[in-house]
């Protein structure tokens, strides 16, 4: 007996927006993220990914960011997902699972959209402790970041950074054009 997996995908187009107008974040996670706070709780912890992206949605929503998420087992439609969405975002947080140790098609991938925006790359545990083929992530000297080993807390940094260098984005424009006016 055979099975079809079938992907629902959400891709934001450049006459729209989540929240019209307000910057974006791409809240994105990799193999197994959808078994959060169920998969070896003792090394993930007990927080779902829902309950995390919630977290994450509000946070960013407190200054004005509105967050697209996407979670997949399935390197195509990670890839598919950030191709078609990272040039309207102004950041993204990646949690890539496994896909970080091996994956070099979502490497040239981040390569690529990394130069619309910032990615931050998270992990759950603390990779360097944990077994050999998970000290190395090919994806490290693409992104612009990593938060490693903090529980689902290094997804609130990773938010919180981004949207520090979206705000400081916003005011450095601001003053800029607020120069050019003198």
């Amino acid at each position: 007996m055979s099975s079809i997996c079938v992907t629902a995908r959400l891709f934001l187009r450049k006459d729209e927006s989540p929240l019209s107008g307000q910057p974006t974040l791409l809240l994105v996670n990799g193999p197994n993220l959808s078994r959060l706070g169920h998969r070896e709780p003792t090394i993930y912890g007990n927080e779902t990914l829902p309950q995390v992206v919630d977290r994450i949605r509000q946070l960013a929503a407190q200054q004005g960011v509105s967050v697209l998420d996407m979670q997949s087992n399935s390197e195509g439609a990670l890839i598919d997902f950030l191709q078609e969405n990272a040039p309207m975002a102004n950041g993204i947080i990646l949690n890539p699972g496994a896909f970080a140790h091996y994956s070099y098609a979502l490497r040239d991938c981040l390569s690529d959209v990394g130069s619309y925006c910032p990615i931050v790359e998270v992990h759950i545990s603390n990779v360097h402790q944990r077994e050999a083929f998970r000290h190395e992530s090919v994806l490290a000297a693409v992104v612009t970041g990593q938060i490693v080993g903090l529980g689902t807390t290094g997804y609130d940094l990773a938010a919180n950074y981004l949207i520090s260098v979206i705000v400081r984005g916003k005011s450095e424009k601001s003053a800029s054009s607020e120069h050019t006016n003198i």
